[in-house]
């Protein structure tokens, strides 16, 4: 009842216009971004808290581009919400038309675990462009952060137009439960499954920012020493519980052993003596110990140990690794690369295609005829040719997956339109009236229709 409550309060706030102007949205946005200003210090603590995130990394990954994006919409969105010109075929001529961007209603956000501030706001952020009114769902497994956001919420904006429900499973499905005109879910594959299907017992509009495994693929031509530090990066960022961190990696035979020699410098540097301090943990014991197992059984060239009493991997690379093991089966969320070799550019290809279609890809080659063909034949989401991961960080790109990986596209003017309805509209004078679309039909009636539709 409380949920069915808080819907209607705030479709009944949204129906009042309240948040449509240009002037309402940027207000919005404005309340957003100083909150957020004014807690940073407290949302630092909520992410060191949950997933022991040193405070530059939850700058950098969370709270940083956070402001960054509300920044570019505030700079934006009075053009991205005024109508534009549409074309018109001569068949209805004399007219006008025109398509004006509507917001789609009350919306639904449901955020997971590995950046719970970023993937909470950052969804949030587009729905408030568009003129939405949002309920926000944080994950629980991140609770410090969770009760952060929604500080951070009822410091901005009316519960009416922005609002937290924490919980956890039942929560979540009462609310999916609940007919939101959009539901904007940020998770795990099969979590995705049941948010869809709960979604289309209302006909209700999803975007799924799922995950995958996202290979990386680097030939000889490669500057191997950078190579291995920008995967590097990208594979211990937030400790690999990253959904676009390179999942594994498919490296050219006979590059291996100066690949280890790179990649154990590059972690050298990024942890001085050994020591993980600014490395995040994992969320949970019980996902440390599913991680501990995709250990078994491998042959680690690096790492291949982890520290019980601080929750943490050890940075791990993994060589003579089967295709069909359990590590390389699932979605690794944790500091952990597997490497297979390839002899010809068409296995590394094949092995990619032969698999669902990842969130990202990521190619090191110098090579222009290689890029044109990987980037050609390879169907992913999004990703880099020569780094790793820093694609989702602009908000003029758009970021989402595709098939099993992802439905829809958000950042930037991208957020603003999944959020959005482009809405088209044709104008007419009473006069003149051309009848050839009138009935009866006649021959010179279709000839006429015929040159004006060519």
């Amino acid at each position: 009842m409380e949920m069915e409550k808080l819907l209607t309060q705030q479709r009944a706030w949204f129906r009042t216009g309240a948040t449509l102007g240009s002037t309402a949205r940027k207000k919005a946005l404005e309340a957003l971004y100083q909150a957020v200003k004014n807690m940073e210090g407290d949302i630092a603590l909520a992410l060191e808290r949950d997933l022991g995130k040193a405070p530059c990394e939850s700058y950098l990954c969370e709270t940083g581009l956070v402001l960054h994006e509300i920044r570019y919409h505030l700079a934006h969105v009075k053009r991205w919400m005024s109508a534009g010109p549409g074309p018109v075929p001569w068949l209805h001529f004399p007219a006008r038309s025109e398509i004006r961007p509507r917001p789609l209603g009350v919306t639904l956000i449901i955020s997971p675990w590995n950046y719970p501030f970023h993937l909470c706001l950052m969804p949030l952020i587009g729905a408030l462009s568009a003129g939405c009114c949002a309920v926000v769902k944080p994950s629980e497994y991140a609770p410090a952060t969770a009760q952060v956001v929604e500080r951070v919420l009822k410091r901005a904006l009316p519960r009416e137009q922005a609002a937290v429900v924490q919980g956890g499973r039942e929560e979540t499905e009462k609310l999916l439960e609940q007919p939101f005109d959009h539901i904007f879910f940020t998770g795990s594959q099969a979590v995705g499954r049941v948010v869809m299907g709960a979604a289309a017992k209302n006909l209700t509009p999803v975007t799924l920012e799922l995950g995958g495994k996202s290979p990386v693929i680097l030939d000889r031509t490669a500057d191997l020493k950078t190579a291995a530090r920008r995967i590097a990066f990208g594979k211990v960022l937030n400790a690999g519980q990253t959904c676009v961190a390179p999942d594994y990696l498919l490296l050219e035979q006979g590059l291996q052993e100066q690949f280890l020699i790179h990649y154990r410098a590059a972690l050298d540097d990024f942890f001085p003596g050994g020591n993980l301090d600014q490395m995040a943990r994992m969320v949970s014991r019980r996902h440390f110990e599913e991680k501990k197992k995709l250990l078994a059984g491998q042959n680690a060239a690096i790492g291949g140990g982890w520290d019980d009493g601080a929750g943490k991997i050890s940075p791990a690379v993994l060589v003579d690794v089967d295709p069909s093991s359990p590590v390389m089966q699932e979605e690794i969320f944790a500091p952990i690369l597997p490497v297979i070799p390839w002899r010809t550019l068409d296995e590394a290809i094949a092995f990619v295609r032969d698999r669902p279609r990842p969130l990202a890809l990521y190619l090191f080659t110098r090579d222009k005829g290689v890029e044109r063909r990987v980037l050609g034949e390879c169907d992913f989401g999004g990703g880099c040719v020569n780094d790793t991961v820093i694609h989702l960080a602009s908000p003029g790109l758009p970021f989402g997956g595709v098939g099993p990986s992802g439905m829809g596209q958000y950042h930037g003017k991208y957020s603003f339109d999944a959020f959005s309805h482009p809405q088209a509209i044709v104008r007419r004078g009473s006069r003149p009236h051309i009848p050839v679309r009138d009935l009866p039909y006649t021959g010179g009636k279709e000839r006429l229709a015929r040159w004006m539709l060519r």
